[in-house]
């Protein structure tokens, strides 16, 4: 059947669909990403001023906003040296429909992880969702396609209609189980409901309004011979319809799923036009992913997890603790201390408070024309200090555009394949087992002079600073800078009296 041309072939069917329509009515469209879509995608097709209309319709939403701006200066999206500060900068850097697809996806996920559906069964189903996104995204970015915002809608769509029949039908669903059993309820759809599940969902998407070509994207489609052509609808429909099966083995976590991925991985990869261990590589990279955001599925160890967070909210807390003591002692210390002993205060004050695996504080030697380290901190960190150089004039990497920004630059991901030309051959020769750092760019009267440097390894769960940590950062750096201003005055006044 042609999913973007929909119509229910039994009496059954057509009957399945109203029950829905009118279930849907009384509770909410999921509950709301029916209005959400609706907006997005009039922006989209706008005749007039669509980019303004784009803005206007995201910054409608504050959360939408927020994640949109996020994204938009991470590794992945943002184009290097160019701080993506308004939604109207984004929406001009990444394009109109990068935007637009980057809005649906994250309009989705944000009412699905709201949502609070009666049946755990829609809970799963709704977190499954997710993680095929997860898994399309990182599959889409690493085959190098402009269209990975897509790649998520479509696959988190691509079990659509288990999701409105678990959400709303919960009493159909359970007569699916009883019919054909759990796991197995797609084969007795037909009989129950006058319909196939992905039936339902190409209904739904039609219902919604959503764009031909998005439906097109979130059929199911069994893999291609490699000597059949693979149009670009095909390639989406492929991708999400793996993505959308990895994650149905991927929930458990077992050496089962596991196998089966493999299999998956094995059979899609030819169509996809990639490699099967770098479509491997970046299915990995989802799981992790998902271990660290999903909630029920025991991929994500909920029970560990709640443990984890738990000794993790106490160590930041001992942590912000030794930051806001070592803020005071450098306060203290301004007048008294020369720069140099200030650098090294503040080096060890941040290493033990944020517990880096490694700290650095780089001096930049004016008359060299050259950054070198001189004081470092962590294991084996001293053995790279003589490697750790670099020259002083620009070049378009993260450290001298944290330099020439003057603002302290956090990377969450250095190991984002999309980053890595932002990375200067010293750190990858020196620093890169390191999952996340920051920099603290220092300067004087408007010139850099050096910088402090932080990283985590992998020993470390994901990192992400919140707004507290960035304030003491940035006290820290700030009465840096006034010592070495100071430093600076004193010398003049003394060259002015010699």
């Amino acid at each position: 059947m042609n999913p973007g041309h929909y119509t229910a072939p039994t009496q059954l069917g057509k009957h399945t669909l109203e029950l829905l329509w009118s279930r849907t009515r009384q509770q909410g469209d999921m509950p709301g990403f029916a209005k959400a879509i609706s907006a997005i995608l009039g922006a989209m097709r706008g005749e007039d001023d669509h980019e303004f209309n784009m803005t206007q319709t995201v910054l409608s939403d504050p959360v939408l906003t927020h994640k949109v701006l996020r994204l938009a200066n991470s590794g992945m999206y943002s184009a290097f040296g160019q701080r993506v500060n308004t939604v109207s900068k984004a929406v001009l850097v990444l394009g109109l429909d990068a935007i637009g697809h980057l809005a649906l996806g994250l309009k989705l996920i944000e009412e699905l992880s709201q949502a609070t559906p009666d049946s755990v069964s829609a809970h799963v189903e709704m977190e499954k969702a997710v993680l095929a996104g997860m898994v399309a995204q990182q599959v889409a970015g690493s085959a190098g396609s402009l269209k990975a915002e897509q790649a998520v809608v479509c696959s988190m769509l691509h079990t659509l209609g288990r999701m409105m029949v678990t959400f709303y039908m919960t009493d159909y669903w359970a007569r699916l189980q009883a019919h054909g059993g759990p796991g197995n309820e797609a084969a007795a759809a037909p009989e129950i409901l006058g319909l196939s599940l992905p039936e339902v969902g190409y209904a739904t998407a039609a219902h919604w309004g959503l764009p031909q070509h998005l439906i097109n994207g979130m059929r199911p489609l069994e893999p291609m011979q490699p000597d059949e052509v693979v149009s670009g609808d095909d390639w989406m429909a492929g991708l999400s319809t793996m993505a959308a099966r990895c994650a149905d083995s991927l929930w458990h976590d077992d050496a089962n799923g596991a196998a089966e991925v493999q299999a998956l991985i094995g059979d899609y990869a030819g169509m996809l036009g990639m490699p099967p261990e770098t479509v491997l590589e970046a299915v990995e990279k989802a799981k992790v992913m998902a271990a660290a955001d999903l909630t029920i599925a025991p991929l994500s160890k909920p029970a560990e997890r709640r443990a984890q967070q738990l000794a993790s909210t106490r160590m930041r807390a001992e942590g912000n603790r030794i930051l806001i003591g070592g803020l005071a002692d450098l306060r203290g210390a301004l007048g008294t201390a020369n720069p140099g002993q200030m650098v090294s205060m503040a080096l060890e004050t941040l290493h033990q408070g944020f517990d880096f695996s490694r700290s650095v504080a780089f001096v930049r030697n004016h008359k060299d024309h050259l950054y070198s380290a001189r004081i470092c901190m962590g294991e084996g960190a001293a053995a790279l200090q003589d490697l750790m150089v670099f020259g002083d004039a620009y070049e378009p990497n993260v450290f001298h555009a944290a330099l020439n920004s003057d603002r302290v630059i956090f990377i969450d991901n250095a190991r984002d394949p999309k980053f890595a030309a932002k990375l200067p051959q010293w750190w990858k020769s020196t620093l890169s087992d390191a999952r996340s750092f920051v920099v603290l760019p220092l300067s004087a009267n408007g010139h850099p002079t050096g910088f402090l440097y932080g990283d985590w390894d992998d020993s470390f769960p994901a990192i992400q600073l919140n707004q507290t940590e960035f304030n003491l950062i940035n006290d820290i750096r700030a009465l840096l800078v006034q010592s070495v201003e100071m430093r600076h005055q004193l010398e003049l006044v003394a060259n002015k009296v010699a």
